[in-house]
């Protein structure tokens, strides 16, 4: 996108008409219905002349008891039938302007939801298909604004600002077109205060946009207060942090209180701005029309019908002044919106498909820098997991083995040197989702959601998925012992990311979405760390079951879960510093075997 301001408004405005195409019935319905009701309304102005003229200039006089010829009864016919007619092309008019408002509302109301709805969808699926590291970057409250408070703006922009824009436009080009053609030597002094609007619209527009950014950011920091609030509302009350959280929030709450002022701010000054300036076209008006040179080309009916176009144009322009307000919230709204969607999603350019890998997995000289980092997370890993074989990963927190299971899913990218394969096939080559079907993941942080448990096992599963399939991997992960305790077993509701369940519960409910999923490659990162000690006994052996005949590399922190593990990397710094099995590590006496001291004593 252009980075001029003018440039950048059209491309954005055009982009936004590419969502209006689908929907093009709809939109002309609309716009003949806007122009329709200008339209009544420019034609009830211009109904005066002859209405005064025709229907009152010839009945004066008698009126007012000058004695002058009196009309002949032809023509006393015609004026009374003016008059008699007025009422009928009144309410005419009315209806007419009624049914207008009705289509155009009704169409243009149509294409905002649809548009909203449609963006929505569209940023929605976006997020799905952009990289971690990506949404690692981002605030999420920044990225829940973008679903919600920024697409809301747009509609706007496409809901009553189009409504406003063409309606409001052409009545103020009906009454011009009146008033220059009823007198356009009276007229001429629009001339000068047009220009005169305009700048003044167009400095407004500029701030308007501007504030508008800053309105996006501030409510983004609201919802990210609010969402972070809520998810640690337990750690807020056990603290006694509400007032750390009330003082956090209203600076936040007021910083978006300070942005929208200076949006109303600038609209309540530019609207009696173009009202004063509006002012001054009227008054020349008046004063012009008692010059004698006017006067005698002026009849009252030329001068009211002016007089009634430039009054009803102070309504119209008013409204444009202030939908500008809406207009420009939108497009800012828009830039926002399309500069994400412009970010690169995931890379995707592999093309090899299987359904099943036979699990040979090996990282070759692998090294890793995470964006905007100077030093590597990974340096020179090379190790190799065979089909069936089960290796483990051990080491401080930080020093790299979550980056390595990371890796094999691609969730990071592109790597700093290197190769990782799969059956000596670049992960690289193979089309993601083929590729991240051949994996299971069980993570430290386990995400379910506000579903049945039931349904929180068959997650995304490929294909029909049995009640006794979800019993059995329900079963295998020991899941079952407390699922049969609850009131609706397997159809119980978690709540939101499971906080009706504990933290060993909603570990073991991953554990059988993994079991469920039977992957080929399986990575468990720290999956038994929210268990208690008789839990993790119970678990073990399940988790024994799942990794046979499964290539797995398994994360731990409790070196008891990977003692039988068929090797043992111990990583440090982004480097593999030891290897081997349990017993040949503590024999070297190094690392593992302090880790393994600390923990378990002499």
């Amino acid at each position: 996108m252009s980075s001029e301001p003018k440039n950048e408004m059209w491309v954005v405005f055009k982009r936004l008409m590419t969502y209006v195409l689908p929907m093009k019935s709809m939109f002309i319905f609309a716009v003949l219905g806007l122009l329709t009701y200008g339209a009544v309304d420019a034609s009830f102005i211009a109904f005066i002349k002859p209405f005064i003229d025709e229907g009152f200039a010839q009945s004066a006089p008698t009126v007012a008891g000058i004695d002058i010829d009196m009309p002949t009864s032809k023509g006393f016919s015609a004026d009374n039938d003016i008059l008699m007619m007025a009422p009928f092309v009144v309410i005419f008019m009315f209806s007419l302007r009624g049914l207008a408002n009705f289509v155009s509302t009704y169409c243009v109301s149509y294409i905002s939801a649809r548009l909203i709805m449609d963006m929505r969808q569209q940023v929605f699926e976006h997020y799905l298909r952009l990289p971690v590291s990506y949404i690692d970057r981002e605030n999420s409250g920044n990225l829940i604004s973008r679903v919600t408070f920024d697409t809301e703006q747009i509609a706007r922009a496409s809901g009553s600002a189009l409504i406003s824009i063409v309606r409001d436009s052409m009545t103020v080009i009906g009454m011009l077109a009146i008033m220059f053609f009823y007198s356009w030597k009276l007229s001429l002094c629009i001339l000068v205060i047009g220009p005169l609007m305009g700048v003044v619209i167009s400095v407004v527009s500029k701030r308007f946009r501007k504030v508008s950014k800053q309105i996006q950011s501030a409510m983004g920091g609201v919802t990210a207060t609010t969402e972070q609030m809520i998810k640690g509302h337990k750690n807020v009350l056990a603290f006694g942090g509400q007032e750390t959280e009330i003082k956090r929030f209203y600076k936040v709450n007021d910083h978006n209180r300070y942005q929208n002022m200076k949006l109303a701010v600038a609209q309540s000054v530019s609207q009696p701005v173009i009202m004063v300036i509006g002012s001054f076209a009227l008054a020349f008006v008046l004063y012009a029309a008692s010059w004698d040179s006017m006067a005698a080309d002026l009849t009252a009916g030329t001068f009211a019908a002016i007089l009634g176009a430039m009054l009803a144009m102070l309504q119209p322009i008013k409204n444009l002044t202030r939908i500008n307000a809406e207009f420009q919230r939108g497009i800012a709204a828009c830039t926002t919106v399309f500069e994400l969607l412009d970010t690169k999603p995931e890379k995707d350019e592999g093309d090899i498909e299987v359904k099943r890998v036979d699990g040979l997995l090996r990282f070759d000289n692998v090294s890793f820098r995470y964006p905007e980092q100077e030093s590597c997370a990974l340096n020179g890993i090379n190790f190799e997991v065979k089909p069936g074989k089960t290796t483990a990963l051990v080491g401080r927190s930080g020093s790299g083995k979550s980056t390595i299971a990371s890796l094999v899913t691609r969730f990071y990218g592109d790597l700093e040197g290197g190769d990782i394969s799969i059956d000596s096939t670049s992960i690289y080559d193979y089309k993601l989702k083929s590729l991240r079907n051949q994996v299971a993941l069980v993570s430290q942080q386990v995400t379910l959601f506000n579903d049945t448990i039931a349904n929180n096992i068959a997650y995304a599963y490929p294909g029909e998925v049995t009640r006794e399939q979800i019993m059995e991997a329900a079963t295998l992960a020991h899941a079952m012992e407390f699922i049969d305790t609850l009131p609706l077993g397997l159809d119980t509701e978690v709540g939101e990311n499971g906080v009706l369940l504990s933290g060993g519960q909603r570990q073991r409910i991953a554990i059988a979405r993994a079991m469920l999923r039977d992957a080929p490659i399986l990575i468990l990162d720290e999956a038994t760390s929210a268990l208690d000690t008789e839990s993790e006994k119970a678990i073990q052996q399940g988790l024994d079951n799942l990794r046979q005949n499964r290539t797995s590399i398994v994360i731990a922190h409790r070196l008891s879960t990977i003692e039988s593990a068929d090797e043992i990397l111990v990583v440090d710094q982004g480097e593999i510093k030891e290897r081997g099995n349990h017993a040949q590590l503590l024999e070297q006496k190094g690392m593992y075997a302090n880790l393994y001291q600390m923990q378990f004593g002499e």
